[in-house]
């Protein structure tokens, strides 16, 4: 089968358990990226599958629902100002989908996509720019399994750049309560991400995480009292995979609330 960019693929040899979207050839395997999963992969075409294409509607839908419906905020009486973020991602039809997810949960966010090699570059001039509450950096990653050593930065796609990603940050902001970081994609070495800095991470199983997570943390994060401390664990567990896929600190909320409306 002749294979193009922009197919939508699975993989044989994993039960077909994750959907891809083809994004290039090199040295005779296609490279993949994840559609619903923050995961980058290559693979032989024998080992490929043809899929339908996918509907990114359909999958965000009862994320989004489910999200707003948890937010209880007293409209009646109090008026809200929410955190602002600044989500840099890697993938754009990622961004568009967490850019429409914080439109949906109307928070404040401005979205920038730039390739995780080069965000250590611009984190600076964009944090000065944009003079955000809450900064999300994530995009693709992926453990490289057959190196065995989890520990080690080197064996992961981009966990490097996302921890220089959050050291540039925290040369800006050193207050991990005045500069909120959540940062890492499917996989990344959680552990160096919280040592260089950020409030949450992922991944402490180095598993997969959804599209929308880094996301839905930082919308908890801009929708949460300035002077409470969040609920660690509830908001954690509004993740599609929970703990197992996003870890973090316990952070107060970004949310100034006034009265009378």
């Amino acid at each position: 089968m002749n294979f193009q960019i922009g197919d939508f693929v699975s993989r044989k040899s994993y039960h077909n358990d994750v959907l891809f979207r083809i994004v290039g050839f090199r040295d005779g395997l296609v490279l993949l990226q994840g559609v619903n999963v923050r995961l980058s992969a290559d693979s032989l075409k024998e080992d490929l599958h043809l899929e339908e294409k996918a509907n990114m509607d359909e999958e965000d839908e009862p994320i989004i629902r489910k999200n707003v419906l948890m937010m209880h905020l007293d409209r009646d009486n109090y008026f809200y100002i929410p955190g602002k973020i600044l989500h840099i991602d890697g993938d754009p039809d990622y961004l568009d989908r967490c850019m429409n997810f914080y439109k949906e949960m109307g928070v404040p966010a401005n979205g920038i996509c730039i390739k995780e090699n080069e965000v250590p570059k611009h984190i600076l001039e964009l944090l000065k720019e944009y003079r955000p509450d809450i900064l999300v950096i994530t995009g693709h990653d992926a453990y490289y399994a057959n190196k065995n050593d989890k520990e080690d930065i080197h064996n992961y796609q981009n966990s490097m750049n996302f921890v220089s990603s959050i050291k540039e940050a925290r040369k800006f902001n050193k207050g991990q309560d005045s500069l909120i970081i959540i940062a890492g994609a499917c996989q990344s070495n959680y552990e160096e991400l919280i040592k260089a800095g950020a409030n949450f991470a992922s991944s402490p199983k180095r598993i997969n995480i959804h599209a929308l997570d880094p996301a839905i943390i930082a919308s908890s994060l801009a929708l949460s009292n300035k002077n409470e401390s969040i609920n660690l664990l509830e908001t954690i567990e509004k993740t599609k995979y929970g703990s197992n896929g996003i870890g973090g600190l316990i952070t107060n909320g970004t949310m100034y609330v006034g009265f009378p409306r």
